[in-house]
């Protein structure tokens, strides 16, 4: 298990020597303000990796059923798009966007003038939180809206929502009205900013999942598709767009230091990574039964907190610490149930067995 983090701790030990290379640089060689550079990248790297718990195990939960070299194509240019893509280009991106500059005069703004470029990434706030609010919404929906799932956590809450898998779009339904109802929150051009935003990621959230299907889109035994291949890695990566989302606007309470949050929120997605691969590798999805369905309710907490954030608004250590109970309490339940029901994680008869590496082993004996 320990040896899935190494990469993590390397790369973590790495960003907080460059922050605290960043801090001694901005500030003409003072020895403490470089420190207290290396301890806000520490707090960001923790409060990410607090916030994305949810988002390892959802991960793993589509990367196991990719192919080996997705897998690590996941892992390799997937933390470049997270770290570089995510945490550097879209905030400059947004500040280009509504300073109506080029992407060079915005990263100039990010760097000479930290008080306008924190002010012009949080200003965006409704629109972002409306874009990345429905699409996790989604995610969580079509999770609960399945009626063909084996397993439940919390039965009273998700059976009654799996019935409404038999009405066509349900999902993109319920998020569409969702958004109506909350726009309701704000007046005017908010209002607006955030229906369109919010549709927005309805119509991404689609488009992701039509383009999955088709790139690399295969039925399992229940006729149901599974993502693979390049439209998983498509997936993956709009999901994991949409979870970082949060963390980089709340990183703007702590600093507002491009380089810092760039590399706080760094280390965080890279053991958003370790986790995903510990989870894969060491088959703890069918381990912890209730493990996916916890990750999932917490999914539903971020996005109902991301959407309501636009009239109220949760400190992100709340945030962080409530995704963090809903996946322990739903991995102390798979341990107990394991305890109490052994015999349902018994396998008897010939069975093929899957190695670590991805070859099968046809006729294993199983007890």
């Amino acid at each position: 298990m320990l040896k899935n983090f190494t990469g993590s701790i390397l790369f973590t030990i790495v960003c907080l020597g460059l922050a605290g290379i960043v801090g001694y640089t901005e500030s003409n060689g003072s020895i403490p303000v470089a420190l207290g550079m290396v301890f806000i990248a520490a707090v960001l790297g923790v409060m990410e990796t607090s916030l994305s718990l949810d988002n390892a195990v959802v991960n793993a939960s589509v990367l196991k059923d990719m192919d080996e070299k997705w897998q690590r194509r996941f892992l390799t240019w997937g933390i470049l798009i997270a770290v570089f893509g995510m945490r550097i280009v879209f905030p400059l991106a947004i500040v280009a966007i509504a300073a109506w500059v080029s992407p060079w005069e915005a990263l100039k703004i990010a760097i000479t003038d930290k008080a306008l470029y924190e002010e012009t990434v949080t200003g965006a706030h409704v629109g972002i939180s409306g874009f990345g609010g429905a699409f996790l919404m989604l995610v969580g929906l079509t999770f609960f809206f399945d009626e063909d799932r084996e397993h439940h956590w919390l039965s009273f809450i998700e059976r009654p929502l799996a019935w409404f898998a038999r009405i066509p779009f349900s999902t993109y339904i319920a998020t569409a009205l969702i958004i109506g109802g909350l726009s309701l929150l704000v007046d005017g051009q908010e209002r607006f900013t955030f229906i369109v935003a919010g549709l927005s990621g309805v119509a991404t959230f689609f488009a992701v999942e039509k383009l999955g299907d088709f790139l690399g889109g295969e039925e399992d035994a229940s006729g149901k598709i599974v993502r693979s291949g390049l439209g998983g890695f498509i997936y993956l990566e709009f999901l994991d767009a949409s979870f970082s989302f949060d963390g980089v606007i709340g990183a703007f309470a702590i600093t507002n230091d491009i380089l810092i949050i760039a590399l706080g929120l760094g280390i965080g997605a890279m053991f958003v990574r370790s986790m995903t691969v510990a989870l894969v590798r060491g088959g703890h999805l069918s381990e912890f039964r209730f493990l996916e369905p916890g990750a999932f309710y917490a999914i539903f907490a971020l996005a109902v907190i991301m959407l309501i954030s636009i009239r109220v608004h949760t400190p992100e250590v709340v945030t962080g610490l409530l995704g963090a109970a809903i996946i322990g309490a739903s991995l102390w339940a798979s341990i107990r149930h394991k305890k109490l029901f052994p015999h349902e994680y018994e396998e008897e008869g010939d069975a093929d067995a899957i190695l670590p590496t991805g070859d099968v082993v046809p006729g294993h004996r199983t007890t």
